[in-house]
């Protein structure tokens, strides 16, 4: 059945998926008072501009290949930062780095450089493991939604090369 689908169903996929872990974000956030550290803030913008290059190839042209060429880097990127946060999670508790100020008190005193700084690296929050379930914390599930998405992405390439 998923083979038959077109890439514009593809792109409307890769929207609604990236649209519906957003709203998932959210209500972990203010619902049960989850808050994002810096890395977590850094895959929610990747897992955004995945699912906006989605959007965007829908408003242009669903098989035009460049769309989710780019939404398919973008999940690479925001899974190699879930990486980074699965690495500072199994790291001992001596090797842990510092943990950092809230994201919202780092974007009033500090300098941009040293917000993107800590938010690439990561600080000691990002370590802390605030919610699993069957074992795996956000930043796994995210992962697995990260590798979701390119595999929808691939697929949106290659359905628009048939047409």
């Amino acid at each position: 059945m998923l083979s038959n689908w077109k890439a514009d169903h593809w792109a409307i996929a890769i929207c609604l998926s990236g649209g519906g872990l957003l709203c998932i974000a959210l209500i972990m956030e203010h619902v049960f008072a989850l808050s994002p550290c810096p890395l977590c803030m850094m895959q929610r913008i990747w897992l955004a501009l995945t699912a906006l290059f989605a959007y965007a190839s829908l408003a242009h042209n669903p098989r035009w290949g460049i769309y989710p060429l780019l939404g398919g880097l973008c999940t690479m990127v925001g899974g190699g930062f879930s990486v980074r946060q699965l690495w500072l999670q199994s790291l001992p508790a001596d090797q842990v780095p510092a943990c950092g100020p809230d994201l919202t008190y780092m974007l009033e005193v500090f300098p941009l450089s040293e917000v993107l700084a800590a938010m690439t690296s990561g600080t000691g929050d990002c370590a802390e493991v605030s919610w699993s379930l069957l074992g795996l914390s956000i930043p796994g599930w995210l992962l697995l939604c990260f590798m979701a998405l390119l595999a929808m992405n691939v697929m949106q390439i290659r359905q628009g090369s048939r047409a």
